[in-house]
């Protein structure tokens, strides 16, 4: 197993990771009758492909002899109605050292071959950009 999720009641659950106990609360958003005050279910659909995506590139980093350590992703979920769903992650990845072309191409490809982004709906719009920093 992976995790154990529990409603808390008040639109609120509270997830237990079960190898490292670490725990996570979610919160219904604002536009769908919840108080907002924590990561809401689609809210983490989409900050996990982002993690992914920096994942990925971070094991590959390593297998190139790189530190990619404080690169960063700003995230934005799109969400449609009937039915309400995610229709577009919108991220933008910022790097803070520059790399050869070759290197970024190996870098970008394997993001976005991350096991997330191969695992969402090919409806669901992933706009991913890279932006790196210039000479």
């Amino acid at each position: 197993m992976t995790s154990t999720v529990t409603y808390l009641g008040d639109l609120r659950t509270s997830s237990t990771h079960l190898a490292s106990k670490n725990n996570l609360i979610t919160d219904a958003p604002i536009d769908n009758q919840g108080k907002g005050e924590a990561f809401s279910p689609t809210d983490i659909v989409a900050t996990a492909l982002a993690s992914c995506l920096l994942t990925i590139m971070g094991i590959k980093g390593r297998d190139l002899q790189i530190d990619l350590t404080g690169i960063n992703a700003t995230v934005n979920k799109v969400m449609g109605i009937d039915p309400r769903r995610i229709i577009k992650i919108k991220i933008d990845i910022t790097f803070n050292q520059r790399f050869d072309s070759k290197t970024r191409n190996i870098l970008e490809h394997v993001a976005l071959t991350c096991p997330v982004a191969n695992s969402l709906h090919p409806n669901l719009k992933q706009d991913i950009s890279f932006n790196w920093p210039q000479p």
